[in-house]
């Protein structure tokens, strides 16, 4: 028998990046969807949700008319979700939260599989995603983070400090080698890991003008600060874990935002700050399309040129 129509949507989640797009979505839509959610995305519908139900998904496929999935890099939920509704006859949407790895996203143990409809939130990746996915249909879906984020920033005017302090520069982390070894069996599959890159940046401080003052190191929130225990040198001074404040807050303690390729970079951007991709020499390419974001190892070698001429 089939199931009756309930006009309930899943939501099925495992990443940050998709939960802090998908709740917001939510909120926006008024939409009163079922739960499936795990991993660090379960404190983001916390947050914003306050205690919910959460189920698995085998527990609510029959209930539902729709799953809108996020895409996980350090999760199989949704790609098993993705399979069990193709399975079931349920329409299934992946909103894309990024701009890179799009047909990996869909993999796992070489096995792909796709939602009937994908969801982008800018045209970048709209562009990406028609040349990579051509037998699907993607839908430009306004990314509702980015609306609200200059100006939340703008609102947290208790964290602007007066600029002779010298300036201070927000790491955000990937956790680039736990997905890298889960994915290809090898942490340093892209030629570098989140380590390479904060040690690339602290090597390299000179390149900017002002005196750095203070670096905060964000985690992935699916990774433990223990992953960056420093080696002792002049600059571990200047450094301290962050995480504990919102990454909006954070963004706008900083007057500089460097990382590899994550999204917290583009949300920095939209904050109207400075932002740099400090992948080392050797290291993949950063995909990111955005053309505002600096390359810090061009800066290495601007600056060094500038220092041989004087």
């Amino acid at each position: 028998m089939m199931p009756k129509k309930t006009n309930k949507t899943a939501i099925i989640c495992h990443d940050a990046g998709g939960a802090e797009i998908l709740s917001s979505y939510i909120q926006q839509q008024g939409i009163d969807p079922l739960f499936c959610i795990d991993g660090p995305a379960g404190k983001i519908f916390e947050r914003k949700f306050g205690s919910i139900e959460i189920n698995r998904i085998e527990q609510i496929i029959d209930q539902v008319d729709c799953c809108l999935c996020g895409t996980s890099w350090q999760s199989d939920l949704e790609w098993r979700a993705l399979e069990l509704a193709r399975s079931k006859g349920i329409k299934s949407i992946a909103y894309l939260d990024h701009w890179v790895n799009y047909r990996e996203r869909f993999i796992r143990n070489g096995e792909e599989h796709l939602p009937d409809e994908l969801w982008v939130g800018d045209l970048y990746a709209q562009g990406i995603a028609e040349d990579i996915f051509p037998e699907l249909q993607v839908c430009f879906v306004e990314n509702p983070i980015f609306s609200n984020i200059h100006n939340e920033v703008l609102m947290l005017k208790e964290y602007v400090r007066p600029s002779s302090l010298g300036i201070t520069i927000l790491f955000v982390s990937d956790n680039l080698a736990e997905s890298m070894k889960k994915q290809y069996g090898n942490e340093r599959h892209w030629g570098y890991t989140d380590s390479d890159t904060l040690k690339y940046l602290l090597q390299h401080l000179d390149v900017f003008k002002e005196k750095v003052n203070k670096i905060i190191v964000r985690p992935h929130p699916s990774e433990s600060i223990h992953n960056f225990s420093l080696d002792t040198n002049t600059e571990i001074c200047l450094v301290e874990i962050g995480g504990e404040k919102s990454l909006l807050e954070e963004i706008a303690l900083s007057d500089v935002v460097v990382g590899s390729e994550s999204m917290a970079m583009v949300i920095a951007l939209i904050a109207k700050k400075r932002v740099i991709s400090c992948i080392p020499p050797g290291g993949k390419e950063c995909s990111l399309p955005q053309i505002e974001i600096e390359k810090m190892k061009n800066l290495v070698v601007k600056n060094r040129v500038v220092n041989e001429i004087l």
